[in-house]
C-alpha cells in the first residue's frame, strides 16, 4: 500500500471507517465514578480499522474522525465535538484513536494474509488496549493532576467492554478478509533452508 498513492476506493473505505467510528458514537457514554473519561463504544471502530484496512488506510480514517471532532462536529460519544476536547481529560484517547489504528495495520500488514485470529487477537490487545490506555492515562496526568495510580484505577471499569471489543474486532476483521481478499499482502513464505554443504 505505502508505495503507491491513495485511489478513489482508498478514499473511499477511509471514510467508510470514519462514519463507523462516528456511529459508534450515537450508542450512549456510561460514565463511572473511577474515571473522567465514559466508556464508549468508539474504540471498537478504532480497532476495526487498522485490523481491516492496514496501518495507512485505517490510520487515515481515524485521523480523519479526529480532525472532524478538532472541527467541531459533535461525533464524540455524549455528542462532544470542538477544540475542547482536546483540552479535556480524555485528549490521550483522542490521539490514540489516530494512532493506534497506524500501529494495529502496520504491524497485521508485516504478518499478512491470511488473517490469522490468535495473531489479530494478541495484535489489537497489544495496541487496542495496552497502548491506548497508556496513551489515555499520561492525558488524565497531565490534565487532571492524577498520579499514576490513580490514572490506573481510572482505567479498571474499561477492561472489561475493551476485551470484548478486540475479540469482536478481530473475528469481524477475519470476517472481512475471508470475503475481500487483497485488503493485506500476502505472508511471505518461510525461508527454504539452504543446503548443507558436503
Amino acid at each position: 500500500m505505502s508505495s503507491r498513492s491513495i485511489t478513489a476506493r482508498d478514499l473511499a473505505t477511509i471514510a467508510v471507517f470514519a462514519a463507523l467510528t462516528a456511529a459508534l458514537g450515537l450508542l450512549p457514554p456510561l460514565y463511572t465514578p473511577f474515571s473522567p473519561a465514559p466508556i464508549t463504544a468508539q474504540s471498537f471502530g478504532v480497532i476495526l480499522a487498522g485490523a481491516v484496512l492496514g496501518g495507512r488506510r485505517g490510520g487515515l480514517s481515524q485521523t480523519l474522525f479526529i480532525a472532524l471532532v478538532a472541527l467541531g462536529l459533535p461525533l464524540l460519544a455524549g455528542g462532544r465535538g470542538g477544540i475542547g476536547v482536546f483540552l479535556s481529560p480524555t485528549v490521550g484517547f483522542l490521539i490514540g484513536y489516530a494512532v493506534v489504528p497506524f500501529l494495529i495495520g502496520w504491524l497485521t500488514e508485516r504478518v499478512g494474509a491470511p488473517y490469522r485470529i490468535g495473531l489479530g487477537l494478541a495484535i489489537n490487545a497489544l495496541f487496542g488496549i495496552v497502548v491506548l490506555y497508556l496513551v489515555g492515562m499520561v492525558g488524565m496526568m497531565v490534565v487532571s493532576q492524577m498520579s499514576l495510580g490513580q490514572a490506573a484505577l481510572a482505567m479498571s471499569p474499561f477492561i472489561v467492554g475493551d476485551t470484548i471489543k478486540v475479540v469482536l474486532a478481530t473475528f469481524v476483521a477475519k470476517a472481512v478478509h475471508r470475503s475481500y481478499p487483497g485488503l493485506l499482502p500476502q505472508r511471505q513464505p518461510d525461508a527454504v533452508a539452504a543446503p548443507a554443504h558436503v
